[in-house]
């Protein structure tokens, strides 16, 4: 069992080196029947290599945690994932680039670094369905498949095509009409270039969409996609690749927020790979899109993202003994409307202090929608889970005392049209008990139904994905 027993949010913020199985957790409160199959989590588990410890929250080694359900019992197993970079963190080395924790190579080995495709496999940012496949990834174009049933490693996704990427997103989008996962990835070079790419459930080869040069690249962590059209949101945080392979810092480090350069919205039609249009916009910082759509017989172009006015978000991520550096920076729900015509942007605050959004994605991405499930925060870090109705501002609060939720994971019911006819799951760090548990909601009333106790504590971790049985 975990000896964890710290009573604040540095537990979060500690290494879980435990993995286990339990085939039927102690329950509290009724989990509806209909639920079955699993919740599978990507957490950055562990924090130290050898007597290091890591720079920064997002370079934790990968691990998966699965609450699995059946006839209201609840299930649990977590496991490290497989890759290299958790082979060399068990030796005690950490031998390749993270997002922010840098290897100590020599200028030659950064260089060779920088314009590899492979300087890092941790895949601990989040996890998706690919046709009868799952993968987890990070931000390099490495993606891991898994077993969500076992958690074992399968093994590296390899590409059957000859694209280069240097960065990527890990939240990619389903194209129902296509059959295809859609993501981007940014090509560094004297010409760098963004790509839009679909690829088959059935295929490891990636279809380009659409190609788009750019001198100094933008990071982007997440993008848009609404029926017709995939959304690039450029904010000025830029790199200059040539001086970033002799710059001797880690990977974000090398990118310069510059906030008189505006935002732009990069429009690219779905269909034919055509850019639609650039709309320029104040500029603001973005690590997740919400949801996109047209409305006004297309002529105006729905974004929803979570917005910063700057990228101080990442430096408050940074780790010490005692946790992240903090506290987290104010945000907002935020609504772009692009007038696609005139070319104009407005905007309109839905929410704010929210993060880690979640939709009904498998009817309401992409459409016209209603409700965002995210996390909360006050002054300190996430403490709150919220319920945002986007068509009028009003918001649904759960919160706890000494409990810290995870992304909220939107699971329908089945047979029910209502946009949130269904539950709510969390993984929540309760730091007085010295462990977590997982948290349903039923998702209508935003009230607890039911909570299962982990073994352990589990650390703050990132993104995951409902597997239906």
């Amino acid at each position: 069992m975990s000896q964890a027993t710290t009573t604040d949010t540095q537990l979060g913020f500690t290494s879980l080196d435990e993995e286990t199985a339990v085939d039927s957790l102690a329950v509290k409160g009724d989990v509806p029947g209909w639920l079955t199959g699993a919740l599978v989590r990507v957490t950055p588990a562990k924090l130290e290599v050898g007597e290091r410890r890591l720079a920064h929250w997002f370079d934790g080694i990968a691990m998966l945690n699965r609450f699995g359900f059946a006839d209201g019992r609840v299930s649990y197993k977590n496991r490290f994932i497989d890759s290299v970079a958790y082979r060399d963190s068990k030796e005690g080395e950490w031998r390749h680039g993270g997002f922010a924790t840098d290897p100590c190579r020599s200028i030659f080995k950064r260089v060779q670094s920088v314009f590899s495709p492979d300087f890092t496999d941790n895949p601990n940012v989040n996890m998706a369905r690919l046709g009868e496949r799952y993968i987890a990834m990070t931000e390099t174009p490495l993606p891991i498949q898994i077993d969500p049933e076992t958690l074992d490693t399968v093994g590296r996704l390899e590409y059957a095509d000859k694209l280069k990427a240097h960065v990527t997103t890990a939240h990619p989008h389903h194209d129902r009409e296509r059959g295809e996962l859609v993501n981007y990835h940014a090509h560094f070079s004297r010409m760098s270039k963004y790509v839009l790419y679909g690829m088959s459930g059935d295929s490891s080869a990636r279809r380009v969409i659409a190609e788009l040069p750019v001198k100094e690249p933008s990071y982007m962590h997440s993008f848009g996609m609404s029926e017709r059209y995939l959304i690039l949101a450029e904010h000025p945080l830029r790199v200059n690749p040539l001086k970033m392979v002799v710059s001797g810092k880690p990977f974000i480090e090398n990118y310069e927020w510059r906030p008189g350069e505006p935002a732009v919205f990069h429009v690219v039609d779905h269909e034919t790979g055509a850019l639609r249009g650039i709309y320029e916009t104040d500029a603001f910082f973005c690590f997740h899109h919400v949801n996109a759509f047209e409305r006004a017989g297309g002529d105006e172009l729905v974004i929803d993202l979570i917005a910063y006015d700057d990228p101080s978000i990442i430096d408050a991520l940074y780790l010490d003994a005692g946790g992240a550096r903090g506290p987290l920076p104010s945000n907002e729900l935020r609504r772009y409307v692009v007038d696609l015509q005139g070319g104009g942007v407005r905007r309109e605050v839905l929410a704010d202090n929210v993060e880690l959004p979640r939709i009904d994605y498998a009817r309401c991405n992409t459409r016209p929608y209603r409700y965002a499930y995210c996390t909360g925060f006050g002054d300190g870090w996430m403490d709150r889970l919220v319920k945002v109705d986007v068509s009028d501002g009003s918001r649904s609060e759960w919160s706890q005392r000494d409990c810290y939720p995870g992304e909220p994971v939107f699971v329908r019911r089945p047979g029910t049209d209502d946009e949130d006819a269904g539950v709510v799951l969390s993984v929540v760090l309760d730091t007085a008990a010295g462990r977590s548990f997982l948290l349903v909601l039923d998702a209508g009333s935003f009230e607890e139904v039911a909570r299962a106790e982990a073994p352990h504590h589990i650390p703050f971790g990132f993104h995951g994905q409902f597997v239906r049985a």
